[in-house]
């Protein structure tokens, strides 16, 4: 019952947003990069940092560093939605921010490595979730499939309080009835995506430290991917990397070759859900076997994600002029 009147409340927070939204005109107006036609409301992704919020004030504030990073996080993406702010003060609120989940996790009581790789994992998986936020419902599905994850993990090995995450759930459940539509009513913007992504790495930052086994972390292999072989095409393309664009594999297949957008938000949920129920029966077994299957699982990845893009690029695509 009290996740269900907390369902209702997240719902209805998302409905007053938009009303607040439209009165002052925050939306998402369509350009020769985006992958939509239409003039849709921004930032429906607050409902994130909401549904975190709730959970933060109904079990006594637990997490506070990792939620007064989240609030920070949260803060600068939405006046960077509606304002624009500068590079130096989004950089030094990230890295504030990023600080503040390491020492959540106690991590600056480790090898002082355990903190840089904390921090470069953290700011490239936020940017990767903040670029691959680009056609309707890819964010909503990508993010249930990963939290469901960890969710099943912690059923088993019960890392952390389990009401954060479905709490996180339930908001995201309430974004994706309006975001995954073929006419989208809002957008996650920059304060949905990096949110969540905060969110979702501080528990599978917690997962993996509770359990010393970084193969967890292949629970983000997809966007990974995709990410990471989009950055070296447009690199090697001499293409500025921080500019909008519209280079990801699912872009190419939405925009270009016309498949189903829903579809494919749908199957880059369901592709990285499989992929992390692999990598929990893999979980248990010895380095070596984990390693193999890793490079093997990541090798073969690239070799499909790149076979897939090349020909859906030779075939479909016509560069913008």
């Amino acid at each position: 019952m009290i996740y269900l009147l907390v369902f209702i409340a997240l719902f209805i927070l998302e409905l007053l947003y938009f009303r607040i939204a439209d009165r002052f005109n925050i939306i998402d107006k369509p350009n020769e990069r985006s992958s939509h036609s239409t003039i849709t409301l921004r930032g429906g992704g607050i409902i994130f940092y909401f549904a975190v919020l709730i959970y933060f004030l109904f079990y006594g504030y637990p997490y506070p560093w990792f939620f007064l990073g989240l609030t920070m996080m949260t803060l600068v993406s939405f006046f960077d939605d509606i304002l624009t702010l500068s590079n130096r003060i989004r950089i030094l609120v990230h890295f504030s921010a990023v600080l503040l989940m390491a020492y959540e996790l106690n991590l600056f009581g480790m090898p002082w490595y355990y903190l840089l790789i904390t921090f470069i994992v953290v700011v490239g998986v936020i940017n990767a979730y903040n670029f691959m936020d680009g056609i309707n419902g890819i964010t909503a599905c990508y993010s249930l499939a990963v939290g469901g994850l960890l969710l099943l993990v912690n059923r088993e090995i019960h890392f952390m309080d389990p009401h954060l995450l479905i709490y996180t759930l339930l908001g995201v459940l309430v974004f994706t009835f309006f975001n995954f539509r073929t006419k989208a009513k809002s957008f996650a913007g920059d304060v949905g995506s990096v949110a969540i992504a905060y969110i979702l790495l501080f528990v599978l930052g917690t997962l993996i430290l509770h359990t010393g086994n970084v193969i967890y972390i292949l629970f983000l292999s997809v966007y990974g991917i995709d990410a990471v072989w989009t950055i070296v095409r447009r690199l090697y393309l001499r293409e500025n990397i921080f500019q909008a664009h519209r280079s990801h594999l699912y872009q190419f297949l939405g925009n270009e070759a016309g498949v189903n957008k829903l579809l494919i938000s749908f199957m880059y949920g369901l592709l990285q859900f499989i992929i992390g129920l692999m990598v929990i029966q893999f979980a248990d077994k010895d380095a070596t076997t984990q390693w193999i299957f890793a490079l093997s699982l990541l090798v073969g990845m690239s070799i499909l994600y790149l076979i897939g893009k090349t020909y859906v690029i030779r075939k479909y695509y016509r560069p913008v002029c």
